[in-house]
């Protein structure tokens, strides 16, 4: 329960952090941290070939979609994220996990899901931003 608790906290203080820091793109920031945490599955289980090339997999898998929400919306972005979360939720499926840190699943689960779900928020007002400012045909 605690590994949960500092990941919320955690999203929570990033979410936080990028709005009072407003001079960065928000979509390059979720995208690289997506990219990020996709790959430090690759740094905990390099000691183990076939988990190694799990995680290279995903990892590059994590970048596509990273670099297609930076382009296009934060709606992928937030896929994105709830895609990883799901992923650290079913690690235990088809890698080792004994290779993570101990709850490291539920922690990044949490950041995850907190992050994913900020991300949809912010897509759903863009969106309705961009449906305001269009005139309406009569």
């Amino acid at each position: 329960m605690t590994s949960v608790i500092i990941g919320i906290s955690s999203g929570i203080f990033l979410i936080i952090l990028f709005e009072i820091l407003k001079g960065f793109n928000k979509h390059l920031v979720y995208g690289l941290i997506l990219t990020g945490i996709g790959f430090l599955y690759v740094g905990f289980t390099w000691s183990d070939i076939p988990s190694l090339i799990i995680n290279v997999t995903q990892a590059v898998v994590f970048f596509a979609i990273a670099y297609y929400g930076i382009k296009r919306n934060y709606f992928i972005l937030a896929v994105g994220y709830f895609l990883h979360g799901s992923w650290d939720l079913g690690y235990d499926l088809w890698g080792r996990p004994e290779l993570l840190p101990p709850h490291y699943d539920l922690f990044c689960l949490s950041v995850d899901f907190t992050i994913g779900i900020y991300l949809l928020i912010i897509a759903r007002g863009s969106k309705k931003l961009r449906n305001s400012s269009v005139p309406s045909s009569i």
